[in-house]
Formats: C-alpha cells, sequence, structure tokens
C-alpha cells in the first residue's frame, strides 16, 4: 500500500479500509476451489432469545376469572340507601384504595364487585346502624394491556374481559404489514417484573398453533420485536455497495441483487463474514450461480457479504457510501471475524 494512501486527508478511515481490504483478501485466497463452508453459516438463524417452552406456557396462561376484580383506576358509585351524604363517585387509585365517607380509606383493588360492597358496608357498619350499601362500576379501566413493537396501532389497550394474545393482537389491528415480508416471528408477554413468555409467532398466526394463544393478565405488556436491528453490508465490487434490509431466507443471490450484481471487475471469489457467528467462508462464483456452493447459507442480521476484484483494491470507496455509524461497526465486525 502506498505512502500516499496512508497520507491522504482523511487518514483514519482509509487506515480502516486498509485494514479490512487485507482481512478480506487474506480469507478470499486467489485461486482454485473455495474451501468448505462452516456449517454455522448453513445452520437457520437461532430463534433467539428462545421460545419458552409448552410446559412453562401451560403455567403462564392465565385462567379466566368468571368475575371482574376491580383495579387501578376503576370508576366506582357507592351508593348508600336513605344517606345521600354518604353517597359518592370514587376512582380507585394507585394504592388500590378509595376513600368512604366517614370510615376513611379502603382498599378495594383485587375485589368482586360483591366484595367491595361488603367491604365498604362493613367500614360504614361501624358509625351507622342497619346500613343499606351498593357498589356500581361506572367505568371498567384496569382491564388492560400495553402493546408494543411490530404491530399497527401500538399502545394501551383496555378490555372489560381478559383477551387472549389473538384478541389482543386484533385490537392493536393486527401484525404490522402482514401482506410484506415480515420478521416478526416472536413475541414476548412481559408480566410483572420478573416474568416473560417467548411465543412462536409465525405457528401462532400461520399454523393456528392455538396452544399459543395464551390468556392475558392485566397490565400484561406485549412486545414484538423485529429481527431486523441489524442490517446486511454488500460490499466489494456490486454495483450499489451499501447496507441493506435484512429478512428471514434471504440468500447469497438475493443480497447481491439487492446490491444491484456484480460489476464488471468482480473477482471470482465471494467472502461471507458472520461477526454473529464468529464465522467466515469464501465461495467461488461459478459455484453460487451453479448451486454447487452458497444455496444452503443462511445469512443473518450484521453479516457481512464482499465480493473480491481482480487485483489488489482500496475499499476506501465503499466505507464512503455508509454513515459513519455503519462504517465504524463494520471495520469493527470484520477487523474481529478475519482475526480469530
Amino acid at each position: 500500500m502506498s505512502a500516499d494512501f496512508l497520507n491522504c486527508d482523511r487518514s483514519g478511515r482509509a487506515a480502516l479500509s486498509a485494514l479490512l481490504a487485507a482481512g478480506l483478501f487474506v480469507a478470499a485466497g486467489c485461486s482454485g476451489p473455495s474451501p468448505a463452508i462452516p456449517k454455522d453459516l448453513t445452520k437457520p438463524p437461532p430463534k433467539s432469545p428462545g421460545y419458552t417452552a409448552a410446559e412453562a406456557l401451560r403455567q403462564f396462561d392465565a385462567v379466566p376469572d368468571p368475575e371482574y376484580r376491580l383495579g387501578e383506576g376503576d370508576i366506582l358509585s357507592i351508593q348508600v340507601w336513605d344517606r345521600p351524604d354518604l353517597s359518592v363517585a370514587q376512582v380507585i387509585g394507585p394504592d388500590g384504595a378509595i376513600t368512604v365517607p366517614v370510615s376513611g380509606t379502603l382498599r378495594v383493588a383485587g375485589k368482586t364487585r360483591d366484595e367491595a360492597t361488603q367491604a365498604v358496608k362493613e367500614a360504614l357498619s361501624k358509625f351507622y346502624a342497619k346500613i343499606s350499601v351498593t357498589v356500581r362500576v361506572d367505568q371498567y379501566v384496569s382491564n388492560r394491556v400495553v402493546i408494543l413493537g411490530g404491530v399497527k396501532l401500538p399502545g394501551v389497550i383496555r378490555f372489560d374481559t381478559m383477551p387472549t394474545l389473538l384478541e389482543a393482537l386484533a385490537r392493536a389491528g393486527g401484525v404490522a404489514a402482514p401482506d410484506k415480508p415480515s420478521n416478526y416471528s416472536h413475541c414476548a408477554i412481559v408480566r410483572g417484573r420478573d416474568r416473560v413468555a417467548w411465543i412462536d409467532l409465525k405457528s401462532l398466526l400461520q399454523q393456528a398453533n392455538l396452544s399459543l394463544n395464551l390468556r392475558l393478565k392485566p397490565n400484561d405488556v406485549v412486545f414484538i420485536p423485529d429481527r431486523t436491528d441489524l442490517p446486511i453490508y454488500v460490499l466489494g465490487q456490486v454495483m450499489k455497495p451499501g447496507l441493506f434490509r435484512w429478512t428471514a431466507n434471504l440468500s447469497l443471490l438475493d443480497a447481491i441483487g439487492l446490491a444491484g450484481g456484480a460489476t464488471r471487475h468482480a473477482n471470482a471469489d465471494l467472502v461471507v463474514v458472520s461477526p454473529s457467528r464468529g464465522t467466515r467462508a469464501t465461495i467461488r462464483m461459478e459455484e453460487l450461480q451453479t448451486g454447487v456452493k452458497g444455496h444452503d447459507v443462511t445469512l443473518q442480521g450484521g453479516d457481512i457479504v464482499y465480493l473480491t476484484t481482480s487485483g489488489i483494491a482500496d475499499v476506501g470507496y465503499v466505507l464512503e457510501q455508509l454513515d459513519p455509524l455503519g462504517w465504524v461497526f463494520l471495520g469493527s465486525a470484520v477487523r474481529e471475524a478475519v482475526t480469530d
């Protein structure tokens, strides 16, 4: 590499480019058939973070309560017959309590309507004889779940009775863009501070596996993450090098197609670097095109596909087409992958 290149105005990026180019060409080689593809590259992407086992899901499934349980935010009307001064409307506070005239604070969260009526009557009976009390729920608020991630209408959704997972997804407008390639393969149900169940969303929605249709509890959080947090990188001798959206079952030929195909300067070698799996492979282009090798390579988010050139090349122009965060990540990822 020339001194002029090392002393160019953008010396930091040039140095990173030199490291990347050197590492990739060492990995690529110059001639002969491509070596064996690491088995990790041909495995399906891991179902991270892994689906919850069936037995654990059965324990996680909420048993439907035949009676509504009062909760935070519910609006109640307390009616005391022949005592209008004691008849008031109350909102259950964050502590699960209401304020009953004369008797003071009374916790009613978690009680049924009948249980709350009895509790109010007992509290007032300390001050009044032969009292008759009725508690009415004017507005149901506490039966709510939070739905986040890949749905059309994320947010807080309230129900008269606690829904199943499918009912909650339907109220949220369904999974976003169901008619397009999607990476919404799993969802989490977060319950309280320390319980999480991971659901195979595709099995539930596409295969109608109703054993996964769990009944939710108040204040559950349903989160549908998209596995495209990391893109794929298609670099080197392609028409449009850069970052591209990763989708499930994306093949090497698909990735090259996204980048506009190979240029006339492309060499016969294709390098695949997978930082998340710590593996790399070199594939001869004719083997990929004829189906001898490469068709079973499974790309994951963050993987790098690099088409080499016929001679020593500067890949700095590729990095220039990426945003700063993109090329810094790329440099560190490739450096780690090619030096292990």
